[in-house]
Order: structure tokens, then C-alpha cells, then sequence
């Protein structure tokens, strides 16, 4: 059997081989260390991002079909990628001085964003030692991260980036608690450290809940809440000692009421689980009454009922293309709601909450988009693909930064060996900040976990 400090050594080659690569068709082997330096990073806050982007290689993808994610489809295009940064999309361009990668036939998109993960707080294998994302010890718990929790060893990060194409995410705590704690937006990339993952001027997020879940879990100990009326109440009663510290002396700390004061401030981004219409449009209303803004409902199985509300307040849906009916708040979700939420003008989301249904938000989307021309729909393949790239960097406050192929944008790119929108594609090869890290024609371009050295079939893609 190894020693933990062979299994440590393997741990540095393995991470080394995978990522830290030029990103050209052939180019030679660097560390980690000869990594840029981070953009952007967060310096002078508690657990700051110390990110740093891995070395790439100016590369020119040419001939291949392109879609932006900002609504846009070049034909027979050419992306050009150099330092981190996407330079320039089009026709004719030159590639001089570019490594030219062939995609004729393939098709490139941004990299794929999931806004709703938990990827590291419940990792896999799906273990009670491994189930971190629940701090279900009090309805409001606005004091907890979700990243002091992140297992960076998940094998799941591999696996969304192989199989789904995803460069970033965001990592949220569950939602047994009316207010769970904040979010930590993540590169994906392989990292000892989840501060090493920690994508470079994101925001934070909040997570809230409503509905069944939290008067479920502290109803069943005959605590409040229990009712629907009683999450308000608590909710309500939290915003009031917020807003109260916010404008008093916060010299003295008080991690829940920083948070709180945070969202009130415009600094943190609450993202709010909720699936009725009623509840949302309430949730709505308590946002004004307090002065903070709700950012995207997660779930939102009902947000086709409200889509004016929500085009009206500027609040996505992160949505699910047609999970419903599993517990009675689910049960009037409609396949169509992506295509009814587009129709009205609103934002739209798909998003997981799933390790598996992660690798494959393209097709969720795509479904969504079926379901839409089953009903007379005709949904443009650009707007789709916005779905999961830009319309998710939005709602995460990224969007000045990643999610669409634009001039100065992080160079967070995905070639596809097809359509994105067919079952039958797959990411090819995909880059983060200009860097390949996944080549699925190369098989030490394939990130594998401490966690998964030494075990059979290490660096397989399921």
C-alpha cells in the first residue's frame, strides 16, 4: 500500500500533469507555479481568493459554428484566445502568431456556469461525514459560508467539467433554513484549497428559503417555524435587527448581522429557494419593505405563473427543465415554464442542484427549448446557450467577467464535438481563463482528485 507522502507526491505530479499545462496542441509541460498571476483577486478580506489563472497559449479555434452567449450565432467563425482573454471573435480573421485548433464541423460556446451547486458540501461518495451543506441548527443562520465547507478532493468538480463543460459555479448551502448562509462562487478548477478556486471578484451570495422545507424541518421540533406564515414572521423579524445594526455602530461584530448588513448594503446577492408564485411575489413584496433585492429564485417551478412580475423586478428563475411533482410545492411545474419565462421577456436560468444532472445542463436546456416548440415557441439556439452561460453569470453578479464570448472577457471557453444542443455532443475540450484543462483527445489533460489516485479507473470519464 502507498505512504500517505507517495500519495501526497502523486497528488502535486497528478495536478501538475492535468492543469498545469500550456494550452496549445502540443505545447510542453509548466508548473503551478508558473502561473500568472491572479486578476482581480480579493486582497484584504477574510478567506480571499488566491486564484491564479494557468498558463495558456494564444490559440485560434477556426471554422467552427459559434454562440456567443450573448444571443449571437457566427458561422464558419474564428475565436481568438490569448493571455486569459477572449480577443476577438468573427470571420476572416488572422491567426498569426495563433496555435490554430481545426473545429470545423464542432461548435464552441462560453463555458457552461451552473448557478445552483453543491459540489464540495455534499460531495461524493454521498456519505453522512460528507453532508456539510445544512447548518439545520436555527431558521436563520446568515452567519455560515458554504465555503468553509467545500471539499476541493470532490470528484464531482472533474466530472462537470469533463462531461458538462462547466468553468464556473456557484456553491450554495442547503435550504432547510429560512436563511442558510452565504454562496462562494468557483472557478473550476483542481486546487488544494477551495480559496484557490475561489473565482476573483464574484460577489457573494445568500441563500433563502421558503415554502416547505424550513417549517417542515423546525416544525417536525415544534419550533417556529411551522407555517408558511411563520417563515414570514422570522424572516421579517431578521431584516428588522439587520437593518437596525446597519445603521447603528458596527464596530462591534456580529457575523450573522454582517452578512445581513451586506445584502442591505447591495454587496451580496440573495438567491432565494422558492417554488409557488404566491410565495415569490410575496418574497417580492418583503424585499421592498426591507430594501434588498432578491436576485434569482431557485427552483421556480411556478415562475411562468408571475413572469411579468419577474421581468417587471429584474429576477431570474434558475429553473430545472422538468422536474416537478415530487413534493406538493413542486407540483404544478409545467415543462414549458423556460419557454413562457422567454416569451414574457424575463431572465432565464437552467441550473442542477445536482451532482449528475450538472454534467448536462446543455441538454436540460435544450429540452427546455423543446418543450417551448411543442407549444408554438420557435426559441432561437443563441438565446438557449444563454441560458446556461451569460443569464447565469448575471444573476451571480460575474457578468462584466465571464459568460459570453466577448472581447476583454475571461477566455472560459467550451469546444463542442457537435451541436451543444443535441444528447449526442460533448465538450471536446474546454478552457478557463485561456488555459486547456480538459482534452478529451488527451488523456493527461484529465483532472483527477487526490481523492481518486491510486483507484481503479482514476481519470476515466463516466
Amino acid at each position: 500500500m502507498r505512504t500517505r507522502t507517495l500519495i501526497a507526491t502523486a497528488c502535486a505530479l497528478a495536478l501538475g500533469a492535468c492543469t498545469g499545462m500550456d494550452s496549445g496542441t502540443g505545447g510542453e509541460t509548466r508548473s503551478a507555479s508558473a502561473a500568472s498571476p491572479s486578476v482581480g483577486a480579493d486582497g484584504g478580506t477574510p478567506y480571499a481568493s488566491t486564484y491564479q489563472r494557468y498558463p495558456g497559449r494564444p490559440t485560434a479555434l477556426v471554422g467552427a459554428t459559434v454562440f456567443d452567449g450573448a444571443g449571437n450565432r457566427f458561422d464558419n467563425a474564428t475565436v481568438l484566445l490569448r493571455d486569459g482573454e477572449v480577443v476577438e471573435v468573427g470571420t476572416g480573421l488572422s491567426t498569426d502568431g495563433y496555435d490554430v485548433i481545426d473545429g470545423t464541423g464542432k461548435f464552441v460556446t462560453p463555458g457552461v456556469i451552473d448557478i445552483h451547486s453543491h459540489l464540495g458540501d455534499y460531495p461524493t461518495p454521498s456519505v453522512q461525514a460528507h453532508s456539510d451543506g445544512n447548518e439545520a441548527t436555527s431558521p436563520t443562520t446568515p452567519e455560515v459560508w458554504a465555503e468553509h465547507s467545500v471539499w476541493p478532493q470532490d470528484p464531482g468538480f472533474s466530472r462537470a467539467l469533463a462531461n458538462g463543460g462547466v468553468t464556473a459555479l456557484q456553491i450554495l448551502p442547503g435550504s432547510a433554513n429560512l436563511t442558510g448562509g452565504r454562496s462562494v462562487t468557483l472557478k473550476n478548477v483542481a486546487s488544494r484549497t477551495v480559496q484557490g478556486m475561489k473565482f476573483p471578484g464574484a460577489p457573494y451570495g445568500m441563500k433563502m428559503a421558503c415554502g416547505e422545507n424550513p417549517k417542515r424541518v423546525y416544525g417536525s421540533r415544534g419550533r417556529m417555524p411551522s407555517t408558511r406564515m411563520g417563515n414570514f414572521a422570522v424572516n421579517r423579524q431578521m431584516w428588522l435587527d439587520a437593518r437596525a445594526y446597519a445603521a447603528g455602530d458596527r464596530s462591534k461584530r456580529d457575523l450573522a448581522k454582517e452578512t445581513l448588513a451586506g445584502v442591505l448594503d447591495g454587496d451580496i446577492l440573495i438567491h432565494n429557494h422558492c417554488y409557488r408564485a404566491d410565495e415569490m411575489a410575496l418574497v417580492m413584496d418583503m424585499a421592498k419593505e426591507m430594501g434588498y433585492k432578491v436576485t434569482a429564485f431557485h427552483h421556480a417551478v411556478e415562475s411562468y405563473k408571475i413572469a411579468d412580475l419577474l421581468r417587471e423586478n429584474d429576477v431570474c428563475s434558475a429553473i430545472w427543465a422538468d422536474w416537478y411533482g415530487f413534493k406538493m410545492e413542486s407540483y404544478d411545474g409545467i415543462r414549458e415554464n423556460a419557454a413562457l419565462l422567454w416569451k414574457s421577456g424575463a431572465c432565464v436560468v437552467i441550473h442542477s442542484d445536482d451532482e449528475n444532472g450538472i454534467q448536462r445542463l446543455n441538454q436540460e436546456a435544450a429540452k427546455a427549448q423543446a418543450a417551448g416548440r411543442r407549444m408554438g415557441l420557435d426559441i432561437p439556439d443563441a438565446d438557449v446557450v444563454g441560458w446556461f452561460t451569460l443569464n447565469a453569470a448575471k444573476a451571480m453578479g460575474i457578468d462584466k467577467m465571464t459568460g459570453s464570448l466577448e472581447p476583454g472577457k475571461m477566455a472560459d471557453v467550451v469546444l463542442w464535438n457537435g451541436d451543444p444542443l443535441s444528447v449526442y455532443s460533448r465538450p471536446e475540450k474546454v478552457w478557463i481563463d485561456g488555459a486547456l484543462l480538459y482534452d478529451a483527445l488527451d488523456r493527461s489533460r484529465r483532472p483527477v482528485s487526490d481523492f481518486e489516485l491510486g483507484q481503479p479507473g482514476a481519470g476515466d470519464v463516466k
